[in-house]
């Protein structure tokens, strides 16, 4: 999930997790968004039953054992393939981890000064509403890992002729609901539009992640991807993966490119190492970023950098695309792919 905006921008070891409330109700939805639901294991309809919630499908596991209910959410989690635990659910929010889910925290803030925030996000955030309001009226978008607004995309909430389903994998004042990206609880075709922003690197299986996004989002349905390519792992055992700009292309290959481009080039991508560096020494993170800080200028001084070898060492990479019902890139594509994005940035 990580760009200047990260993943680690959400923790915050001083911000005190949020323990579920038992008397929340169990269904706190919307009615227009329960009827976009579905069980995350057989696809069949989902309703809530008591503390919980509860497949419609007599055959399905999860119509005997059901879905937990925290803060009031539903977690519509296939527990039996996912690397999430039910007990963390019943015992809390979910999260294994502190979280900043406000933005606002002493130590966010500093690691934003440092890092700096993510421009591309905000500018393609702006692109996506343009296509938005000329496709619906009033346009549907899941946002994945929604459980913090992501560095960027604060439009898409202000905006009231959009709505907003914010999923994570813990419950938060942002999320409806809790889902596994491997196995979305949606219907087909439901979403115009899919933000999943520094959350790819967070999965076993990037691969179904966008097999699924695919499946949720209307045939001319939009998606807005930024994965880190050259940062340290973050979020400690939950940190998986990372791409290059060529293989976050192929990752999207049943999709129609419609913008792609770094975020954060070398100088940021040099500041995430020296502060890792640091840690490395037993520095805590706080410090590290504070050590780090007078060195800021080396992301400005990247606008001066020579575009494809600034690209080649960027923190990360951004993707904007419509999806396709056919494979809109082959394997023999990839060569002149790069070649093609290296003259244009030359």
């Amino acid at each position: 999930m990580l760009s200047n905006a990260s993943t680690a921008d959400r923790l915050d070891p001083d911000h005190p997790l949020i323990d579920s409330d038992p008397n929340c109700p169990a269904d706190p939805l919307r009615t227009d968004l329960r009827t976009i639901l579905c069980c995350p294991r057989c696809h069949g309809a989902v309703e809530p039953a008591s503390a919980r919630w509860v497949c419609r499908e007599v055959t399905c596991l999860y119509a005997t054992v059901g879905f937990p209910v925290t803060q009031g959410q539903p977690v519509l989690v296939d527990f039996e393939t996912s690397i999430f635990d039910r007990a963390s659910y019943e015992a809390g929010r979910g999260s294994v981890l502190p979280r900043d889910d406000s933005g606002r925290g002493l130590r966010t803030m500093l690691r934003r000064a440092v890092l700096g925030h993510n421009t591309e996000a905000a500018r393609m955030c702006g692109t996506l509403l343009h296509h938005l309001r000329r496709q619906a009226s009033r346009p549907r978008v899941l946002v994945l890992g929604g459980g913090a607004i992501g560095s960027g995309i604060t439009a898409l909430y202000e905006d009231p002729s959009i709505e907003v389903v914010g999923t994570d994998v813990y419950a938060s004042v942002n999320t409806q609901l809790v889902a596994d990206g491997h196995a979305l609880p949606f219907q087909d075709g439901v979403f115009d539009a899919v933000i999943v922003q520094a959350v790819l690197e967070h999965v076993l299986e990037p691969q179904a992640v966008v097999n699924e996004i695919h499946r949720v989002l209307h045939p001319e349905g939009l998606v807005y991807a930024d994965t880190p390519f050259m940062q340290q792992v973050h979020e400690a055992a939950f940190d998986f993966t990372r791409f290059t700009r060529s293989g976050h292309r192929w990752l999207f290959r049943r999709f129609d490119e419609i913008e792609s481009g770094t975020v954060g080039g070398a100088g940021t991508a040099l500041l995430w190492s020296m502060r890792y560096y640091l840690r490395a020494f037993g520095v805590r993170n706080p410090v590290a970023t504070i050590c780090v800080a007078p060195f800021f200028g080396l992301r400005w001084l990247e606008r001066f950098a020579r575009a494809a070898p600034n690209a080649d060492a960027a923190s990360g990479h951004y993707f904007l695309g419509r999806r396709s019902d056919r494979q809109s890139v082959q394997p023999k594509d990839m060569v002149t792919y790069y070649d093609r994005q290296t003259q244009a940035r030359a």
